[in-house]
């Protein structure tokens, strides 16, 4: 069993453009039909922030990595977006993209998708913008600190988003569930929380680095949402056909989750 000192020492040989190569280009980015897993992730997304009801002054993205697709429909709910990684690597190549700087990734047509999906008819340079105006922070994160962030964050966010991120740096479903709470203390009672995460995966692949994950099935997910003191609004999940199955990772498929912080009493 690896402990979070092994995880953070395998992580240190993460290369981001692998990650993204292997991952957020074909043919798991394949925009031509909603069966594909990109098009289903931003889809989940979409939805459930087009209801109005999750928005604020502060959305936090937890382990953000190297993207901000995870961002796109978020951007038009809230005025600040903090992105946070636990690697240097990953915040630097998130400025490279807020910056606009030549040789960042190309998310250009995760942008216009979600314009599509969207349907407002919206230019996609106009979300691409507002994007990049309210992704204010990049801050360093450690899901396994009481505070992630070193400090209480003030004030708290009133939504938290985090992708494929709290069951790839804990090594079992219990620090996974403590990783869930820790996180919880950065978001305000009442505040939502919506997980992107993997199913039945042991392990992926970002250049020479394999690293370990924690194999979840649905009912982890629910089990340890509970636990970490949140009550589930909403669960669905994605097979992963076998056209994506490339070799990059074991995943046998996606789960998407909405839940709730509960309100003080």
């Amino acid at each position: 069993m690896s402990s979070p000192a092994a995880l953070r020492e395998g992580y240190e040989h993460f290369d981001p453009r692998a990650y993204l190569r292997n991952n957020y280009l074909p043919p798991r980015a394949d925009f031509s039909s909603e069966e594909f897993v990109v098009p289903w992730k931003l889809r989940c997304l979409a939805e459930t922030f087009a209801s109005g009801e999750i928005r604020g002054q502060t959305l936090i993205d937890v382990g953000s990595g190297p993207t901000i697709y995870q961002l796109l429909s978020a951007c038009d709910h809230f005025e600040e977006i903090v992105a946070t990684d636990y690697l240097a690597v990953n915040r630097e190549e998130l400025g490279r993209w807020a910056r606009g700087e030549p040789g960042a990734f190309d998310w250009r047509p995760f942008i216009q998708h979600v314009c599509k999906i969207e349907g407002r008819g919206e230019p996609w340079q106009d979300k691409e913008r507002r994007l990049r105006q309210r992704l204010r922070r990049i801050l360093p994160i450690d899901v396994h600190r009481p505070e992630p962030l070193g400090a209480p964050l003030h004030p708290p966010a009133d939504a938290l988003l985090s992708a494929f991120c709290l069951e790839a740096v804990s090594p079992d479903r219990a620090a996974f569930v403590r990783a869930l709470a820790h996180v919880g203390n950065l978001l305000r009672p009442g505040g939502h929380a919506l997980l992107l995460g993997a199913l039945g995966e042991s392990f992926y692949l970002a250049g020479p680095a394999r690293l370990p994950v924690v194999p979840l099935q649905e009912s982890d997910v629910r089990e340890a949402l509970a636990a970490a003191g949140f009550a589930l609004r909403e669960l669905r999940s994605y097979a992963m056909p076998p056209a994506l199955r490339t070799g990059v990772d074991d995943v046998d498929g996606v789960f998407f989750a909405h839940a709730q912080k509960p309100l003080e009493a």
